[in-house]
């Protein structure tokens, strides 16, 4: 067991840190103010330098190096902002791992590469109006009419809702009751019958776009569907990696303050002195430091462990549990550090904060990966219906 990073991947997370604190700030505060996701130019130079598909293979269009890399490299874009690694995000552990991972060989070609090259952008529809943490209870619906999908119903919280070229949509495919009549299917945007809703007005996520999905006799090809019904399991098993991401997006803005606030409190003078003189300043950093890096070790026995295959639901979730509760309250001790500063919106702390009680809601809410670790812990599913 080495908990050294090897030379190329430290080179790697150099390569990555230097970029994104050279580059993005500028860029996060802009999107910060206007609202605006990443240009596709931005993302087509993300794809240039090498942070898109880290973990995809080459034959794919990736760099095909492991999970571990794709979020060494999410977490430096992530110290950033949530919005400029979104991309980042979405080509390593979003939706188009699991088209490409069960998708047939022509959706692959067809898909992948161009979102490793940075000319595409995949999200994932999966909750509805009655269906968030009962995702078995989405009724969305595609049924097989010749040689395609009819589409019908309605999604909620999609990230990415509107500005993405296209959608991997939960449905369900066949009559069969809960998780066994559900399947998913690649929608591109522009395909008639798919509308939009208004774009969401969220606490934090600015440049995340997000909003409702609906579905009029949406058409698609058949040759579009992921995985057919009865593979929900396969579904959650490529989110198992997504809630990885997650967490490392959570451990930025913890790791991300962290490292903002050391400096603060080294140049801010009271009574003085530098306020790191004071004890009180010195217990809360190193209770910070302690919650970052077990954050951090979590996600990366999960990423480690997985090697070339998917993480484990329980690894996966304890990383993503732990690390959403302790981005929201190192981002919190941050801001309190930082007094009036950390709370202006003029430097980017409070952004964080916000930002990361996002993560905490987003890709299953943190109690869910809670039930999700007890039921791995003893073996079996836990029933959350009456009756």
């Amino acid at each position: 067991m080495d908990f050294a990073l090897t030379s190329e991947q430290a080179a790697l997370q150099t390569a990555a840190r230097e970029y994104a604190q050279k580059r993005l700030p500028p860029i996060a505060k802009d999107i910060e103010l206007t609202g605006e996701p990443p240009s596709h130019a931005l993302i087509a130079e993300f794809a240039r330098h090498g942070f898109l598909g880290i973990n995809i293979p080459e034959a794919l269009g990736g760099l095909g190096l492991g999970n571990l890399e794709a979020l060494i490299v999410l977490e430096e874009f992530g110290k950033i902002s949530s919005a400029v690694a979104f991309p980042v995000f979405e080509s390593c552990v979003g939706p188009v791992r699991a088209i490409e991972r069960f998708g047939n060989a022509d959706l692959k070609s067809r898909v992948v590469p161009r979102v490793c090259s940075g000319e595409a952008v995949v999200a994932i529809a999966m909750s509805e109006p009655s269906a968030g943490s009962a995702l078995t209870d989405l009724t969305t619906r595609g049924e097989k009419v010749g040689e395609k999908l009819i589409l019908n119903g309605a999604k909620r919280w999609c990230s990415g809702g509107g500005h993405a070229d296209g959608y991997v949509v939960y449905c369900r495919m066949s009559d069969a009751p809960g998780a066994k009549g559900i399947g998913a299917v690649y929608v591109e945007n522009g395909t008639p019958g798919l509308t939009f809703g208004k774009s969401e007005s969220l606490m934090g996520f600015r440049g995340v776009p997000s909003s409702d999905l609906y579905f009029d006799n949406c058409a698609v090809p058949v040759a579009n569907v992921v995985v057919p019904a009865g593979g929900f399991k396969l579904l959650m098993e490529a989110f198992d990696l997504e809630r990885c991401g997650n967490a490392t997006m959570a451990l930025a803005q913890a790791s991300g303050a962290l490292e903002d606030v050391v400096l603060y409190v080294q140049e801010r003078r009271q009574f003085g002195k530098p306020i790191v003189d004071f004890q009180a300043v010195q217990l809360r950093l190193a209770e910070m430091r302690i919650k970052v890096d077990a954050a951090r070790l979590l996600i990366w026995r999960a990423a480690c462990n997985a090697q070339a295959n998917l993480p484990s639901v329980l690894e996966s979730s304890v990383a993503k549990c732990f690390a959403n509760e302790i981005a929201r309250e190192v981002t919190g001790h941050a801001v309190q550090l930082m007094g009036a500063y950390g709370y202006s919106r003029e430097y980017p702390m409070e952004r964080r904060l916000r930002d990361a009680w996002g993560w905490g809601i987003a890709g299953g809410a943190i109690d869910i990966q809670k039930v999700n670790i007890a039921s791995a812990m003893v073996g079996r599913r836990f029933a959350q219906r009456d009756g």
